[in-house]
């Protein structure tokens, strides 16, 4: 069976595996001998690359992210700029788990075109010595097998040819394996099984220091990724975010087996200070003893059920039930764990399981947050990060540790977990296959995203055998022969575990089973290019995007109403967008239940994949839909609108010139908002669609913008455009456009208000999605749009030519001094994203450049208007547009009501 682990999810930019295999797992990659000479002629890689000497490749972490894996609880991280010839396997072999991090390649499908050129000159961003053709990304992945099962673990390895190196992909897995091929591996196992790799794959195992590799990956993590840490305390998760110069002294304990205890000072400089031989493998092994359970997660199960008070003797059983105040102990503090036994007269057969694996759990959990918080205090340390494969996401496991650190410390002393808790040293090992320093990975480099799989469920699934493990079949693929029974957000057991990779999820059918032990709970790592922070956010560090906030349980189950009720009809659009083949039918009922799953999922905790924002639902509804590859469910919606809309673009420009200077703003603006109310994600804006054409419903909606808005700056907005008496302002410099929705939205709205800013001097840059989301607008179907548009207007030529805009396009021109135009540019601009939302702590490295000389800022639209960036602050004018179509969002945003106009203008203090 192939493994669920390796599955791609289609990531930020539309990214896909740059292989292709054959049923057999061969590889067929064929290269142009123009691409094969630009390989050999490649100058080394600049930014975070790490050079190699010799004939090593280079690791590149610059532009790293985090992927989440709907099978597993540890995310992969993707490694964007990694080039193609990366040795990309390394191994933490312990007494009880053998943990993989792997790396896998996709290709960036951009097009670095004419346009783009054009752009990237304008806005002063050069490729330095990149290579000219596209680079191949990738992720981390991240495995486990029980070491017993080592050789499950080794047939996975040689099933993927992960021992070949980063050239498998061209590979014959036929051919004899390179004598001289290495490995990283860390942990006792390096040394115990060295034999019997190069004995099964041929490679030799080259050893690295277990601690050096821990600290090397808990260093990575809390420096790179975003929402890494978090903290757990009566079953409520909260992220932390970890200021770089703050990170250091810190201790790190690692609960495998045993349990080591690191005072860790900064990059490469650590020290032991402490352990203690009772931990995972104690519970594993007691409780093996005590409970025949096969399995630690099944232990585990049993702790959900358990009640300790029925073994462990508690302050209350001493004293009568009452507590011990004086010292400060409560009745139901336990006094002696297991201490019950010895009074009573039963066998082990008396007691339940369930109670025996709890009381084993709380006894090693309190004894290990204890002892850490001693050795915490030996040496000052306020912070402590607790890692290894014993924790597992447990909440029971991080609540106990989380209460005994508070405990003893008074609440001085904190404790905290990781998300990749289990990988420490695997990733650690992957790490050192060249020796790096961390001090370039930064935060804004990186982005966090949902993982976008079903989770599985209790039940069956039925369909076709998968093959072999050496079949190569994507989870896409398996999920739409087989995934038609979701029914819940908790995971199924699969028959054995190989399938899984060795992860073996627990058999729970829903209710059992907190889902922090279901491996839900974590995002996936997405291929991001070049994502960067707003230069022009006015305090990037308390900048929040969201403006609703979902803590509030009934806000919360609103919107998770509204998502849900809006799900059918946006199912059957995505179904037509791909010709309502049985295929597509097929795709888009996994779609809705792989949605819904995670509806459920987010119901029960809303943490469980981060910091919950209005934002996110809509981001992970669209990253969803790319998941079961529906590129653009609106694909077909937008063209008509984009067609109807440009039929009568050119009487309104005419319009509008025959106004005065102040009539002609106001009307713009009007038009703006009233464009607006096109909004395929709004179910009152969807019904209008059914009572008139859409020239019908956008002069309906003009006529009804009567002052004043809800939100009226207008005045103040015109007296910094118009001036005031005979005093005539400076134009603005460059201006960013956030258009919206396609159709009447951006063609009647907004490319007017940008010809008028192009009338008056202004630079101007639309700046659309870098993937589709609804109807909205995306950075590759703009220019054609503004091609077409330019037939009507000299205005919008002049300055579509001077932005480049219309280099491939087919329109007339007065000359072939294209590039010499003395008109102010207009310039389109992707800005990073695939959702209705726009998080401007991530954005493409296009819009960050064209920022840097921008001096207004125009966010049109309720999800980057209002849903975010509604109480955004920036360095330069904002000006935020919208019409509010939902009432709810109406009364909490502007105690209004809906089709309330909001006109907000913020200028620079």
């Amino acid at each position: 069976m192939a493994s669920l682990t390796e599955d791609p999810v289609l990531g930020i930019n539309d990214i896909k595996e740059a292989e292709e295999e054959t049923d057999k797992g061969q590889t067929q990659v064929v290269k142009t001998e123009e691409v094969a000479q630009s390989e050999r002629d490649m100058a080394p890689a600049t930014g975070n690359s790490i050079h190699r000497s010799g004939s090593r490749p280079q690791l590149d972490l610059s532009k790293a992210a985090i992927q989440g894996n709907f099978e597993e609880r540890d995310p992969t991280i993707l490694l964007p700029n990694q080039s193609d010839d990366l040795s990309h396997l390394a191994l933490d072999i312990g007494g009880s788990l053998i943990k993989l991090v792997y790396f896998s390649r996709h290709e960036d499908q951009s097009i670095d075109d004419k346009r783009k050129k054009t752009l990237k000159e304008r806005l002063g961003i050069s490729n330095g010595n990149r290579r000219s053709y596209p680079i191949l990304g990738g992720r981390l992945h991240f495995v486990k097998f029980e070491t017993h099962k080592i050789n499950e673990c080794l047939d996975f390895i040689y099933s993927k040819q992960l021992h070949r190196g980063m050239d498998a992909q061209i590979w014959n897995p036929d051919a004899p394996t390179n004598e001289n091929a290495v490995i990283k591996a860390t942990g006792g196992g390096a040394y115990k099984f060295a034999d019997l790799f190069k004995e099964r794959l041929g490679v030799s195992l080259d050893k690295e220091d277990e601690m050096n590799c821990l600290v090397s990956g808990a260093n990575f993590l809390l420096k790179a990724i975003r929402h890494e840490a978090f903290t757990h305390m009566e079953g409520h998760k909260e992220f932390v975010q970890i200021d770089q110069n703050e990170l250091f002294p810190y201790l790190l304990v690692n609960i495998g087996s045993g349990v080591s205890m690191i005072k860790v000072d900064g990059d490469g400089k650590f020290q032991r200070i402490s352990g203690t031989n009772v931990g995972g493998g104690t519970y594993w092994g007691l409780g093996k003893l005590l409970t025949k359970c096969k399995s630690f997660d099944e232990l585990l199960e049993l702790s959900q059920l358990g009640d300790n008070s029925t073994i462990d003797m508690l302050v209350g059983d001493i004293y009568g039930g009452m507590d011990y105040s004086k010292i400060g102990l409560s009745a139901s503090t336990i006094a002696s764990s297991f201490g019950k036994a010895i009074s009573e007269n039963k066998e082990l057969g008396d007691y339940s399981p369930e109670d025996i694996s709890l009381s084993l759990l709380r006894m090693i959990s309190y004894n290990i947050g204890q002892i850490s918080y001693l050795n915490a205090l030996r040496f000052g340390l306020k912070r402590i990060f607790f890692g290894g494969f014993f924790i597992r996401g447990h909440a029971y496991t991080m609540d106990t540790i989380s209460f005994a650190v508070q405990f003893w410390s008074k609440g001085d002393a904190q404790a905290m977990f990781l998300r990749h808790e289990g990988f420490l040293g695997a990733l650690g090992a992957f790490m050192s296959y060249e020796k790096h320093g961390l001090d370039d990975l930064m935060v804004h480099h990186l982005v966090e995203r949902f993982p976008m799989g079903a989770p599985y469920t209790g039940g069956k699934i039925h369909g076709p055998p998968l093959g072999d493990l050496n079949e190569k079949i994507s989870w896409m693929e398996k999920f739409v022969r087989k995934g038609t029974e979701i029914t819940a957000p908790v995971p199924m057991a699969p028959p054995g575990t190989t399938g899984l990779g060795g992860f073996e999820v627990p058999s729970s059918k829903g209710g059992t089973l907190r889902s922090d032990a279901s491996a839900l709970n974590i995002g996936v790592l997405h291929l991001v290019p070049t994502l960067e922070v707003f230069p022009l956010l006015a305090d990037p560090k308390t900048y929040e995007p969201n403006t609703i906030d979902l803590s509030d349980h009934s806000e919360l189950e609103y919107w998770f109403t509204v998502l849900s009720e809006h799900l059918p009809d946006l199912v059957d659009k995505a179904v037509a967008s791909e010709g309502g083949t049985d295929d597509a039918k097929r795709r888009g009922d996994a779609f809705a239940r792989a949605f819904s799953a995670h509806l459920a999922r987010l119901m029960e905790e809303p943490a469980a994949y981060g910091k919950l924002g209005l934002a996110n639902l809509l981001e992970l509804r669209e990253e969803c839909l790319r998941e079961f590859q529906f590129v653009d469910a609106y694909r077909s919606i937008k063209q008509r609108e984009n067609e109807a809309s440009l039929a009568v673009l050119a009487d309104l420009l005419i319009e509008l010139d025959s106004m005065t200077e102040e009539t002609r703003l106001l009307t713009l603006i009007e038009g703006v908002l009233a464009a607006n109310i096109f909004d395929w994600g709004s179910r009152a804006c969807v019904d209008l669609y059914h009572k008139g054409t859409i020239i019908e419903i956008y002069r309906m909606s003009r006529n009804k913008m009567q002052r004043p808005w809800r939100v009226d700056d207008f005045d103040v907005f015109k007296e910094r455009m118009l001036g005031s008496g005979d005093k005539k302002p400076r134009p603005h410099k460059r201006a960013l456009l956030f258009v919206d929705n396609a159709g009447a939205d951006v063609i009647l709205g907004m490319l007017p208000l940008a010809r008028e800013l192009l009338r008056r001097g202004t630079e101007v840059v639309l700046v659309a999605n870098s993937l589709p989301a609804l109807n909205d607008l995306t950075a590759m179907e703009l220019p054609e749009i503004v091609a077409e548009a330019a037939k009507h207007c000299d205005i919008l030529r002049r300055a579509a030519e001077a932005g480049g805009l219309l280099v491939d396009a087919m329109v007339s021109t007065l000359d072939d001094s294209k590039g010499n135009s003395s008109s102010v540019p207009l310039m389109v601009v992707e800005n990073g994203c695939g959702s209705p939302c726009i998080d401007l702590r991530q954005v493409s490295s296009e819009l960050a450049a064209a920022a840097k000389e921008a001096d207004l800022i125009i966010l049109e639209g309720m999800g980057r208007a209002l849903h975010t960036n509604f109480n955004a602050r920036f360095k330069c004018d904002a000006l935020k547009l919208a019409m509010v179509k939902n009432q709810r969002l109406a009364e909490k945003l502007i105690k209004g009501n809906i089709y309330d106009c909001v006109c907000r203008y913020e200028p620079l203090s």
